[in-house]
């Protein structure tokens, strides 16, 4: 299977990347800009360095080479996936664009959020540029298949409902006993998927043209209060965690920048029917805990001070 992925070198890419070369009779060519220097090196993968949104550098890095899978992990505009339905329209059998489960209504009006939700944000434009991207897709005549993670973590970055600009600062302020902020009362309970887990539901989806037209979440079926994901990582850490609880609109009051990730994300409660991707792909399974995710993360930045 010949595979092209536009991006991929991130937390969850690198994950997809590892159990792609556990296949057989597998071809990746990872088109990237460079930014993030490959990881992983095997005999089956390309590396071209280009612009994936500039369609003369696409062009002349790849030609008229026709694909299996093309994989969008880059696509954040409209416009973007137009671009790639013009070129890559009669040279793909399944285009796969990571869309987002941060595009499904805020707040939902179920608790359990399937792929039949709505997609509605108003808090935040990068869901409602998700949504749009979806749109451009569903119009045109491409082979498509839509996948939305959700909170997915990994070696790279552990979860804690504000994010930071670098991912061991909150490990740090657990380590040194310094406040972490805790939206509301930390009872809203959240969805977090091992990038390992996430890969696993994923490549099941490569190359099925029964998936076509489709759109999947791929998560664990665990969901946790924040209290207690914050508490399972300082248990790893063996601290106390100084828990200090906010209202969220008071936070993003204070913070506006936070509106999106909080207000059109985290302080939700996010729960996931997982019965569509384990219908296409019955070896599905996220089997790491956080526990031990947050384990495999901490010797990790052990071994990468």
């Amino acid at each position: 299977m010949n595979i092209l992925f536009l991006g991929g070198t991130g937390l969850i890419g690198t994950a997809v990347v590892e159990q792609l070369m556990t296949k057989n009779d597998i071809h990746l060519t990872i088109l990237h800009r460079g930014s993030t220097p490959p990881t992983i090196q095997n005999t089956a993968i390309t590396y071209v360095t280009a612009d994936a949104r500039d369609t003369q550098q696409l062009a002349t890095a790849l030609g008229q080479t026709y694909f299996d899978v093309v994989v969008n992990w880059i696509g954040y505009q409209p416009e973007h996936i137009a671009n790639d339905i013009c070129y890559f329209e009669g040279r793909v059998g399944q285009y796969v664009f990571i869309s987002s489960a941060s595009a499904y209504q805020k707040p939902a009006n179920h608790y359990r959020i399937t792929e039949s939700t709505p997609l509605h944000n108003p808090f935040w434009q990068y869901s409602r540029d998700k949504k749009a991207c979806e749109q451009v897709l569903q119009a045109s005549t491409i082979p498509y298949t839509i996948v939305r993670p959700s909170h997915t973590y990994g070696f790279g970055k552990l979860p804690f409902p504000l994010s930071a600009k670098h991912p061991w600062t909150p490990l740090q302020r657990l380590l040194d006993g310094k406040p972490i902020i805790m939206p509301g009362d930390g009872t809203s309970l959240w969805t977090v998927t091992h990038h390992t887990d996430f890969a696993n539901g994923f490549v099941g989806l490569l190359g099925q043209y029964r998936a076509l037209g489709h759109a999947f979440h791929i998560t664990t079926d665990h969901a946790m209060s924040w209290n207690t994901i914050v508490k399972t990582i300082s248990q790893q850490l063996r601290v106390t965690p100084n828990l200090v609880y906010l209202p969220s609109q008071y936070i993003e009051a204070a913070l506006p920048a936070y509106q999106g990730t909080l207000l059109g994300d985290k302080a939700e409660s996010a729960i996931f029917d997982n019965q569509k991707i384990k219908e296409f792909v019955p070896d599905f399974c996220a089997a790491v805990s956080l526990a031990e995710g947050t384990r495999r993360a901490l010797c990790y930045w052990d071994n990468h001070p």
